[in-house]
């Protein structure tokens, strides 16, 4: 007398014994597609979000950039009239007051200009077609 355990059927085991092979492939599409259908979904509700907050930020860091524009006027116009409060007078403050921003545009310049001169564009890419063979390009006859 055999008294070894063995443990009931599950679910999926009756349902392979039961079912036949094609309405257990049906069920496997149709539960995939269900599945592809709820991943999509849920990638489309991540970047909805995720566009929405990157729309927040990029409006905040927008006025912070109206706000600093707005700092570096009125200290510009400080720095005029404390200057032209000298001897030196309003009108030669305000183009001593140019010059010095005369002199920030420039320096930002040449390295924004040195800055976009270091870019290489699409260096692995131009290689990788460089060695594409001859024989998958067209002929001089073909064209």
């Amino acid at each position: 007398m055999s008294t070894e355990y063995t443990p009931p059927a599950t679910e999926a085991e009756r349902r392979a014994q039961d079912e036949s092979l094609g309405t257990l492939l049906s069920q496997v599409s149709t539960d995939l597609s269900t599945l592809i259908r709820q991943e999509t979904a849920l990638a489309k509700a991540e970047l909805r979000e995720s566009a929405k907050k990157a729309g927040r930020g990029a409006g905040l860091l927008g006025g912070a950039g109206v706000a600093g524009h707005f700092v570096l006027l009125f200290l510009s116009i400080a720095l005029w009239a404390a200057i032209g409060g000298t001897a030196v007078g309003y009108a030669w403050s305000a183009v001593i007051v140019a010059v010095l921003w005369g002199i920030v545009a420039a320096v930002l310049a040449i390295t924004g200009k040195k800055s976009l001169d270091q870019i290489e564009g699409v260096p692995q890419t131009t290689d990788s077609l460089k060695k594409i063979p001859e024989a998958v390009t067209p002929s001089k006859e073909a064209r």
